[in-house]
This record gives structure tokens, C-alpha cells and sequence, in this order.
């Protein structure tokens, strides 16, 4: 009998969904494919595809029009076969669209014990001026202990000019600057992540790290401004080496947090 969980074998699983995932639209994250799409499975028996299944986070055995699919989370896919295909995690990342390159990246900041929010959006702050505010909206924010990274998705190859990665990093640090001279905007923010109001005073203050991460590497580290330029097939090394790099990088330092508790006690 073949080995399912052969090196080999699960190789060909792997390359088979990769394959069905290519040709379905980029916009959809989760795929419903009938179990006999799958040649894989062709001969297997009920309790063997149960075991097999449930020994993988991306797929799962879901009932639908009275009868199973197979149903695959492509950013779960991506993350769990690398070291099955011989495809960096940009050629994996080809399958996504924007949205969904922005839910990689998320994920890959929960791998690494961060908590995350996506497309938060606030006003810049109108200073003197009396016309209307400017909209700014971030793509993927993480936050570990006191680090928050601000990051901005752009699924750019090596075609886009340094030009180009310079002039959007600087744009990043520009919403970190409006970010933080919006106070309320930046509670919400936080709150809406850490939670409690003892919770988030431990972490004060906090350093906002703008941050580059691009579906390719384009070989340019940092930018004009020491702000990082992060592909994609880099970004989990980066994670895990931020701490010990953070000197290198352009950063703001945020040391209080207008949070709404203090203003509920003016209220009575």
C-alpha cells in the first residue's frame, strides 16, 4: 500500500493543489473542490481521507448541496507547503490577490506571536489648516510587547523601480507621522488590539516601525530613510531577527495613549 505521508508522496499532494489553486480566481480565498477533483484521493477510503485531512490545518471535509467537498484555505496552503514544493513563498504568493497578499502577511505576524489587525483607516490630523482631513489607510499593522510595525502590502516585482519602493516607504513613514498626531485615531487603534486599559499602559511607550513587504525581492534593504524593504520570502527571518536589528530602522516613539476610559470619568 502507498504511503500517504511519504516525502514523495506528499510532495504530489502538495504540487496537485497547487495546481488547482492556480487556475481559480485570485480574489477567493477558499476553495470548495468535490473530492473526486483530486486525484489523490481517487481509491482511498473514508477513514484514511479522515485521518489524512485532519493531519493538515489548510484543508478540511465540509458538507454542501448533500454532498462532502474538499474545502482549501489558500493562505493556510501557502504556509504549510513550502517545505513540501520547491517554490519560494512568492511564487506560492502568485495565487493571492492584493487582499489576500495582505491576509498572508497577517498571518505570518500571528505565526510569530504578534497580534494583528488589517485596513485601518483614520484622518490625519488638520493642524492649521481648516480644510478637510486626509484619509490614510494602512494595510497590516502587528504589535508585539511595544513594537508596532506598520506595514504597507505591495505585491511590486523586480521590474518596479527603487524609485517607486523609495517614494511609498516614505509615504508609510508620512501615516506613521499622521497617525501619530491623531491621539484618538491611535487609541482606538490600540484598544481595539490590546484591549484593557492596564494591559496597554505596560507596554508605553510604543515605537512604530514603518515597514516595506513586497511579493519580490528587489535586493534594496532599506530606503532612503532606514526604512526596510522586506520581501515576502524574507519577512519570517525578519520577524524573528527585528529585535536585534531595530537600531537600523526608522522608527516613532508614541509615549502616551488618550484612552477612552479617562474621558468616561469627566462625564458624570
Amino acid at each position: 500500500m502507498l504511503n500517504l505521508y511519504s516525502d514523495s508522496s506528499l510532495q504530489d499532494f502538495f504540487t496537485e493543489i497547487h495546481y488547482i489553486l492556480r487556475e481559480t480566481d485570485p480574489k477567493i480565498t477558499e476553495i470548495w473542490c468535490e473530492i473526486s477533483k483530486i486525484s489523490f484521493f481517487n481509491g482511498m477510503r473514508k477513514t484514511d481521507l479522515y485521518n489524512f485531512l485532519d493531519r493538515f490545518e489548510f484543508i478540511s471535509l465540509k458538507k454542501g448541496n448533500y454532498i462532502y467537498y474538499i474545502v482549501i484555505d489558500k493562505i493556510l496552503f501557502i504556509i504549510n507547503c513550502i517545505k513540501f514544493l520547491k517554490y519560494d513563498i512568492a511564487h506560492l504568493s502568485e495565487i493571492l490577490d492584493y487582499s489576500g497578499f495582505e491576509v498572508l502577511i497577517k498571518e505570518i505576524l500571528s505565526k510569530n506571536n504578534y497580534l494583528t489587525t488589517t485596513n485601518f483607516r483614520f484622518s490625519g490630523s488638520k493642524l492649521k489648516s481648516n480644510v478637510s482631513q486626509k484619509k490614510f489607510e494602512i494595510d497590516v499593522i502587528g504589535i508585539y510587547l511595544k513594537y508596532i510595525l506598520i506595514i504597507d502590502a505591495k505585491q511590486w516585482k523586480r521590474k518596479d523601480s527603487y524609485g517607486s519602493l523609495n517614494k511609498a516607504a516614505n509615504l508609510q513613514y508620512n501615516r506613521i507621522r499622521a497617525l501619530k498626531r491623531n491621539p484618538e485615531a491611535f487609541s482606538k487603534l490600540i484598544t481595539s488590539i490590546l484591549g484593557e486599559v492596564p494591559h496597554i499602559k505596560r507596554h508605553l511607550p510604543f515605537i512604530l516601525i514603518p515597514i516595506m513587504v513586497t511579493l519580490e525581492d528587489n535586493s534594496i534593504k532599506l530606503n532612503e530613510n532606514q526604512i526596510p524593504l522586506v520581501s515576502i520570502y524574507e519577512f519570517n527571518g525578519f520577524l524573528q531577527e527585528f529585535p536585534n536589528n531595530l537600531h537600523y530602522f526608522k522608527s516613532v516613539q508614541v509615549g502616551k495613549v488618550v484612552l477612552q476610559k479617562r474621558l468616561d470619568k469627566f462625564s458624570h
